[in-house]
């Protein structure tokens, strides 16, 4: 059978990756104050000056039941099933209209990722690797989503100015922080993200810290592949993760850049290293 993986534009693959594994994507619409666009349109360098030049951060408005139908049904005219990857549930509504939508259907399956970015790109290679042996798409859609609570998603953000502008944090925090320089570590569990812990320093020796706690707290990773995804960084930054999973033993380790959505709200240098934690006990 030929199976679809499809997700939404928050999944964060590069257009190489979604190439590679012939995952579908279907964006989400984002405005920044009267500009709207798709996500996707603008590179993450291009989404920080939008923000600076609009003082305001992105909206995104979730994603309906009427566009998850149209989209599923334009992919089973291609494909035979098709298994989409939502954006957690605990963080938009969209999850709950895309099951709505393919449930009206024949053949397609919906999977709460529990996570976002290349988390959700994660499951999305996954699916496709179950796709190539054959596996029919609820048998895809059903191991997919037994995986989707094994996810390790984090990241360590350098500035809290972003956060607050969202509202995430109020003004005695940001100064407190910035006076500081606290860098939070944004986890996702059960399906949303919380911030569980605070660095403090440059973020090289940073990066360093958070990916020793990661692998530590987190250790039994599944080795096949890991994601360094960042909004932006240096690249000593980059050096101290790679250096950190290369150690760990990752065979593979491929960096990528959060889309619009992650990067407006977290702000440059957000740095976060995810991979599935289902591997053999140590």
């Amino acid at each position: 059978m030929k199976i679809a993986v499809s997700v939404e534009s928050t999944s964060d693959l590069s257009k190489d990756l979604l190439e590679k594994y012939d995952v579908k994507v279907i964006p989400y619409e984002i405005s920044i104050g009267d500009l709207t666009f798709k996500d996707g349109k603008y590179s993450t360098g291009e989404m920080f000056e939008l923000v600076d030049k609009y003082g305001t951060l992105p909206k995104t408005t979730a994603l309906n039941e009427f566009e998850y139908g149209e989209f599923f049904e334009a992919l089973r005219k291609e494909y035979d099933g098709v298994v989409h990857i939502c954006l957690s549930s605990g963080i938009t509504s969209s999850c709950g209209n895309a099951f709505k939508a393919a449930e009206k259907l024949d053949n397609v399956f919906c999977v709460d990722s529990q996570s976002l970015s290349t988390g959700i790109g994660l499951l999305a290679i996954y699916a496709r690797e179950l796709a190539d042996s054959g596996l029919s798409a609820k048998e895809i859609a059903e191991k997919t989503q037994e995986r989707a609570y094994k996810l390790q998603v984090s990241f360590v953000i350098e500035r809290l100015d972003y956060l607050y502008k969202g509202g995430r944090c109020n003004s005695l925090q940001l100064f407190g922080a910035n006076l500081l320089k606290l860098r939070p570590r944004i986890v996702l569990s059960e399906g949303k993200m919380k911030a569980d812990k605070k660095y403090r320093g440059k973020m090289d020796a940073v990066v360093a810290k958070y990916c020793e706690e990661v692998l530590s707290e987190f250790n039994t990773p599944d080795l096949t592949r890991v994601f360094i995804t960042y909004t932006s960084a240096t690249p000593e930054m980059v050096k101290e993760a790679r250096t950190a999973l290369e150690n760990a033993g990752f065979k593979e380790i491929i960096e990528t850049h959060a889309g619009g959505t992650v990067a407006s709200h977290c702000g440059p240098h957000t740095l976060g290293v995810l991979y599935l934690n289902d591997g053999a006990q140590n």
